[in-house]
């Protein structure tokens, strides 16, 4: 069962469904951490990306870009840029499962590594954060020109990713070939899920989190002893976001950084057919976040809100849900803009 505005027949997406024994939001949420890390994507051909960033930085992104089997995509399959959420990476799970979807249904595939992950460490002083969306424009202009993108692009991104390219795509999506967008499980209301990772109940969620957040930071290439152990220090998400986030990208605190990076008040921008795919039950993201934005009043907008999923879950009987209802999406909606 999902929640939904009413969508024309041939959007009607399959319900899902959990399987066992993930059942419930916070075993579909830690599935890929139980059962383990995935191997790397195989049997493809895969070019090494590396992205200069324009802003003086001498930062660079880097990027797993594969093909399909014949090395060729399939007739009008857009390339499909993959973007992770809070301390992933192109070999986070969920990040290798759904470019191995994609390809084997003739799409290319870039797996993009933000900067400051684990990937682009070494050749990085900054570090990503939800509003950076600056750097997505950087490489995708990078890309044009290349023979991959000649039936245009697929945006998707998960959990904090998706946050950055709701942003991008409402200031600057018609700047690009986008055929259409993809949001999975992302904090559109920053201050809300900083909030809710505070509660008893996601103790654990917290400590994990933070725990990944501080061993990125403090990998930055040339940190300094001082805001080093600013960074060690922080006792909550909230405190590193407000001393460590803030002041690195020119906020002025937490809030700050919150108000101004939130993608759901950006939702009304958007002018390329984009789906959001939330699940309600989301341990990490408050449902109201999603049951109050006007859907409606934005035709370019498909939200797709199932009750149950977890946080960038959605594991049933055929393997990942959101990655056939993304492929549904583009096939639909992506091959026509409105």
């Amino acid at each position: 069962m999902a929640i939904r505005t009413a969508l024309p027949a041939e959007l009607e997406f399959p319900p899902f469904r959990p399987r066992f024994p993930w059942l419930g939001r916070d075993l579909q949420t830690l599935r890929n951490s139980f059962t383990g890390s995935r191997p790397p994507v195989a049997g493809v051909e895969t070019e090494r990306l590396v992205f200069e960033m324009p802003d003086g930085t001498g930062d660079r992104l880097t990027g797993a870009l594969s093909r399909p089997g014949n090395a060729k995509p399939a007739a009008g399959k857009a390339l499909v840029v993959l973007v992770h959420g809070l301390s992933g990476c192109e070999q986070s799970a969920y990040m290798l499962e759904s470019a191995r979807y994609f390809l084997d249904i003739g799409h290319p595939v870039l797996r993009l590594n933000l900067r400051g992950s684990t990937p682009t460490q070494p050749h990085c002083r900054e570090h990503y954060h939800a509003g950076r969306d600056e750097d997505l424009a950087a490489v995708l202009d990078q890309l044009v020109g290349r023979s991959e993108l000649q039936a245009g692009l697929v945006l998707i991104g998960f959990s904090l990713g998706g946050n950055m390219a709701l942003k991008f795509v409402a200031a600057r999506g018609r700047d690009y070939p986008l055929c259409c967008a993809i949001s999975v499980s992302a904090p559109i209301d920053l201050a809300a899920a900083a909030e809710r990772f505070l509660q008893p109940r996601n103790r654990f969620y917290h400590a994990w989190i933070l725990r990944q957040m501080k061993q990125d930071a403090i990998a930055a290439k040339d940190l300094g002893e001082r805001e080093a152990r600013t960074i060690r220090t922080a006792r909550t998400i909230y405190q590193f976001d407000d001393r460590v986030v803030a002041p690195r990208n020119g906020f002025q605190g937490a809030q700050d950084y919150y108000r101004r990076c939130s993608a759901g008040q950006f939702l009304d921008d958007i002018r390329v057919p984009t789906l959001v795919i939330h699940a309600l039950d989301d341990p990490w993201i408050p449902a109201r976040d999603y049951l109050n934005i006007p859907w409606k009043a934005n035709p370019y907008l498909t939200p797709l809100l199932p009750l149950s999923g977890g946080h960038v879950g959605f594991h049933d009987a055929r393997g990942t849900w959101h990655n056939r209802a993304a492929a549904l999406f583009i096939e639909k909606r992506g091959a026509a803009r409105l």
